[in-house]
């Protein structure tokens, strides 16, 4: 696989013939750079890349400005492929979920990226997060995913260490996945089909062409040399995660521009063998919260982590492990898992999500938000995909999916 950054490939790159369609309407026929040029090498950029580069006639260049893909949010995240129980039945959240979910047990099988099907269990402690059981399984039984109740016996015999007064709700359709490995699959895979990973290169600057129905110019500046590039895309798609509402507002006049919010979110991790569940633990679930409550997963070799919590930064960079809610985290946790020993929860990492609002909850209700996934008015050629947060590893291929349909239909 080869990777190169802008400045060392413009000088080699011959510019990509025609293809035999064009995208969008056009008014100035051009030869561009590139057919496709996505900002972000994350999991949504990634995916994204990768089914572009798969049609006939593209050649699409992923612009990241690490070293690496992942190194942000796609790579400090619980790992969870889910159900998509939570987002609200018209959403684009539970559309892309339940497709995305579909994509990613398919391509990790089909692929062998490292994956389980463990499972989830949602528990209520009491009546009024019983009812919350309840809508969340009538939502469920409404848009065709699996879920069901657990008798007290069964759910006792299962996993003995939980505790679940009021009652259980079982996900079966629920997992994990290695976002590591399915993110250096999806990598490889666009590479090996012609793209190109431009690593190294913070995007400084963007052109809509005629108002980009000639295209796209887009300028990176290497951090180390200060040397800046200039290529031009045919089209524009921004996945650029934690920066994406600043490239945004590059693109979109003064009154469209979004201010960028960041929910930091700290991991907790847990050094001995026992209690460890076998499954996934959810506390119910909270209308209008950010977050999804300080849950349990596992990773593949089985290790216990919680969280995470809800802190609100101002940063998208500060990944500084914070004990701040660590004692509520660990009232949260005795609630389900009350054999616990606190002395060995320990911190453990930070994840930072994009939300396009201070109160966005995860929760359809009160505050949520949506994934804003969309062809901006006011400018062709550019796909603009904002608050990209959970569920976004479970839809990324989804995700990739409608952009494409976005570009093509």
């Amino acid at each position: 696989m080869l990777s190169r950054s802008p400045s060392k490939l413009i000088a080699k790159l011959q510019p990509s013939p025609t293809p035999p369609y064009r995208l969008f309407s056009t008014t100035v026929i051009r030869t561009a750079d590139f057919t496709h040029a996505i900002i972000g090498g994350g999991v949504v950029g990634l995916a994204v890349a990768r089914k572009l580069q798969q049609r006939e006639g593209v050649s699409a260049v992923l612009i990241e400005r690490h070293g690496a893909v992942g190194t942000e949010t796609s790579s400090r995240n619980s790992e969870v492929i889910h159900a998509g129980l939570y987002y609200g039945e018209d959403s684009l959240k539970t559309k892309l979920c339940l497709r995305g979910k579909e994509l990613m047990y398919e391509t990790c099988r089909k692929h062998t990226i490292p994956h389980r099907n463990c499972g989830k269990w949602i528990v209520a402690q009491d009546s009024t997060q019983m009812a919350a059981l309840e809508n969340v399984h009538n939502f469920a039984s409404k848009i065709g995913v699996p879920t069901h109740f657990l008798s007290k016996d069964e759910a006792r015999k299962r996993e003995p260490d939980v505790r679940a007064e009021a009652g259980v709700l079982e996900s079966p359709t629920t997992g994990i996945v290695d976002s590591h490995s399915l993110m250096q699959f999806l990598q490889g895979d666009f590479e090996d089909k012609g793209g190109i990973c431009a690593f190294h290169s913070p995007v400084t600057g963007i052109q809509a062409i005629d108002s980009g129905s000639s295209g796209w110019e887009i300028t990176t500046t290497t951090p180390d040399s200060n040397d800046s590039v200039t290529i031009t895309s045919e089209t524009l798609i921004n996945s650029a995660g934690l920066s994406a509402i600043p490239i945004s507002n590059m693109i979109l006049p003064p009154e469209r521009h979004r201010t960028p919010y960041y929910a930091k979110g700290s991991y907790f991790s847990y050094s001995l063998p026992h209690p460890k569940p076998s499954t996934l633990i959810y506390p119910a679930p909270i209308p209008g919260h950010a977050g999804l409550g300080t849950h349990l997963t596992l990773d593949l070799s089985g290790r216990v982590r919680f969280g995470p919590d809800v802190e609100w930064t101002n940063s998208p960079s500060d990944y500084r492990v914070s004990e701040k809610n660590l004692a509520a985290a660990l009232a949260d946790i005795a609630t389900y898992l009350p054999d616990i020993n606190t002395t060995a929860v320990g911190l453990d990492y930070v994840g930072i999500r994009p939300k396009l609002g201070r109160m966005g909850g995860v929760v359809s209700g009160k505050g949520f938000q949506d994934f804003w996934i969309k062809r901006e008015e006011g400018v062709q050629g550019f796909v603009n995909l904002l608050g990209i947060e959970s569920p976004g590893l479970t839809s990324s291929l989804a995700i990739a999916e409608e952009v494409e349909e976005l570009l093509y239909r």
